[in-house]
């Protein structure tokens, strides 16, 4: 336990019963922050991919809806990706979700 609680600072490093409190809470920290990091990192993914696509006027939703209608299988961190590093890639993959888009009503109707 002691040897967990190394670079603690104070009696959390020196002393059995504070280290072991404070690695059984870092744990817990530990535990839970690794849902989180997914978690923010799926919101900056989507804040970028937002911010791109409303740049080329067009809304998250309705991307997200053209990329699945085109049966696009790019995830969410790539798409972020390719907005940040290259805008005429994305602007290509903006052009394809309308275009599946303009088709998707079309495709709709035919089925009724």
């Amino acid at each position: 336990m002691l040897q967990a609680a190394k670079g603690f600072r104070l009696k959390r490093s020196k002393l059995y019963r504070y280290a072991s409190d404070a690695v059984d809470h870092g744990k817990q920290y530990a535990f839970r922050d690794r849902k989180v990091k997914k978690r923010t990192f799926r919101m900056l993914w989507q804040a970028r991919i937002n911010a791109a696509t409303r740049a080329s006027g067009l809304t998250y939703s309705r991307f997200i809806e053209g990329l699945k209608a085109a049966k696009c299988t790019l995830d969410r961190k790539v798409l972020a990706d390719i907005a940040a590093q290259d805008a005429a890639a994305f602007g290509e993959l903006v052009k394809l979700a309308q275009t599946a888009l303009k088709a998707k009503p079309a495709a709709t109707l035919a089925k009724a």
